[in-house]
């Protein structure tokens, strides 16, 4: 069932591009969004337009990233033209970067003692401050999972839905205060058991995808599944990431 247009977190810059109304004029409160893709497939750009849009139409977002350094961010940002240092100074984003080393490592034996090693997930759910604004987006939460000992040591004992479970649980508890968690996830990098209850149970379920089409290489995002929409939501939204520019969304290739 649809709800009102006006319920809905929008992701603003309707003059800018169409990503907005795309997908159907925002994001419904009390939503899990998993924005899955391979590495380089456009995850970090879509989240970074999702927290300017979101600053932009007056919500609270909190931006985790396991990539970038505030410094970084900022410097991406601008290059995107999105200028963020106004909404960091009127304390409309909360920035944090989670150092876990090599994101893009998968799940080994780090040569240290687990207790060296941050238990990344209790910290994260801990960490209260975090989940105080309307939209709390996580990029990437794969890299969190593969490196939090914890974690790790039930995919070893194959019981990785054991502990998707108990961190869906706490997703579920923060939804339900009307607030949406986003969270970006390269498939490659983990097994489908831990995968796949974060994909039973998102309500918006995005695929960004890289495709070649003749000489040429385009993005897509697959809309695989969106509860709650507003206005219809479109089932591939093709776009590019400029310079300059930002998320410019492309025009339809009639077959």
């Amino acid at each position: 069932m649809s709800i009102a247009r006006n319920e809905l977190f929008s992701i603003g810059l309707k003059e800018r591009d169409r990503l907005d109304k795309e997908l159907g004029g925002g994001i419904p409160p009390g939503s899990i969004v998993l924005m899955e893709g391979d590495y380089g497939a456009g995850k970090s750009a879509i989240s970074q337009r999702f927290t300017y849009g979101l600053c932009e139409e007056g919500h609270s977002v909190t931006l985790l990233s396991t990539e970038l350094t505030v410094g970084s961010f900022l410097e991406q940002m601008h290059s995107l033209d999105y200028d963020m240092v106004d909404h960091m100074l009127d304390e409309n984003v909360l920035f944090l970067h989670a150092d876990i080393g090599d994101s893009k490592n998968t799940f080994s034996d780090t040569g240290g003692d687990d207790e060296d090693r941050m238990d990344l997930l209790k910290r994260l759910m801990e960490a209260e401050v975090m989940w105080e604004s309307d939209v709390i987006i996580i990029d990437t939460f794969d890299a969190i999972l593969r490196n939090d000992p914890k974690f790790e040591a039930l995919v070893r004992e194959n019981e990785e839905r054991q502990a998707a479970l108990e961190i869906i649980s706490f997703f579920r508890d923060i939804i339900s205060r009307g607030k949406v968690i986003v969270l970006t996830v390269d498939p490659t990098t983990l097994d489908e058991e831990a995968i796949g209850p974060f994909r039973s149970i998102a309500d918006v379920f995005l695929e960004l995808e890289m495709v070649e089409v003749g000489n040429d290489v385009r993005r897509q995002i697959s809309v695989l599944r969106f509860a709650g929409m507003g206005e219809q939501v479109g089932d591939t939204i093709g776009y590019s990431v400029r310079s300059g520019t930002g998320i410019v969304i492309e025009s339809r290739s009639v077959a």
